[in-house]
């Protein structure tokens, strides 16, 4: 038995469907029932657990050969740093009460580095803790998601301008397909070679490194529409963040990740031997964004 945390995201969703397709026992972890459906669908069995609930996680993982481990942004907390410790903490203990034998854990580019780098130090604090645990850990690292362009298409489309914070707009950095990040996962809890150093640390990004400037070229051709890549101001990063959304502290976080961006951190770490590459390039996973906004508008009509 499979168990994957984090089964109705793009990467949860897609460790799922390629275990299943091999034929595997999968048990999908969400938060309530009405996440299960399309879970359900490709035969996954359903497991309902509050994260924060150490025993409700420990009855989740009974039994399970190996855990893939997503820890959920909280960005609906006032101090989202607290709030994912939390998380942290009890899927920790949860774990040490039934250790799989294998335990992937998903992590970001960056996660080496104990502080400056914002939301990534929440990443350092989740590895450092998983490395407790009595199970054959895995941690895999990937670059910064392509969906995450997701968020900033409205404002792209409608005023022909892509708000960045990358700095400078010409400036090449990692980026990967949550999709190639799942089925990289899969393929790491179904490996059965040689035994290797505990925790083994694998990193993916794309083939290709990407600007602000590569984004806003490809969304224009793409789209028909004019699109120009926008450096937003240093100084008003933390006030857009703020108009998106984002509590005080949430936007505190992006702005010291991408200051750590800007400055390099942010990058697959020098030692690391395990080095993936997805498939998925940024022009595909931009054509489906824009089509499910075309077929979100169309919805809306």
């Amino acid at each position: 038995m499979f168990v994957i945390f984090g089964a109705t995201g793009h990467v949860g969703r897609a460790s799922a469907t390629a275990l299943r397709r091999a034929g595997h026992q999968v048990r999908a972890v969400v938060r309530d029932a009405t996440q299960a459906e399309a879970l359900a669908a490709i035969g996954c069995e359903i497991a309902i657990a509050d994260l924060n609930d150490p025993q409700l996680v420990a009855r989740a993982i009974d039994g399970a050969q190996a855990v893939q481990w997503l820890c959920p942004v909280p960005g609906a907390h006032d101090d989202l740093a607290a709030a994912m410790r939390r998380i942290v903490d009890a899927g920790v203990a949860a774990l040490r009460i039934s250790a799989p034998p294998r335990l992937l854990a998903l992590s970001d580019y960056g996660a080496e580095h104990a502080d400056g780098t914002g939301i990534t130090t929440l990443f350092h604090y989740l590895e450092t803790q998983l490395r407790t645990v009595a199970s054959s850990l895995i941690l895999l690292r990937a670059a910064e998601h392509m969906q995450n362009w997701a968020r900033v298409l409205p404002v792209a489309l409608g005023r022909g301008a892509l708000p960045s914070l990358h700095d400078p707009l010409d400036k090449l950095f990692p980026t990967v397909a949550a999709q190639d990040v799942g089925e990289l996962a899969a393929q790491l809890l179904l490996d059965e070679g040689p035994s290797r150093a505990t925790p083994r640390v694998v990193s993916i990004e794309g083939k290709e490194r990407v600007s602000a400037l590569d984004v806003a070229r490809t969304l224009e051709e793409l789209s028909g529409r004019p699109v120009i890549a926008h450096r937003v101001p240093r100084d008003e990063w933390s006030a857009v963040l703020r108009g998106a959304g984002l509590g005080e502290r949430h936007a505190q976080l992006i702005v010291d990740l991408y200051d750590a961006h800007n400055a390099g951190r942010i990058d697959v770490e020098a030692n690391i031997s395990e080095r993936r590459f997805g498939a998925t390039t940024l022009r595909q996973v931009l054509r489906a964004l824009l089509s499910g906004v075309a077929g979100a508008a169309a919805a809306a009509r």
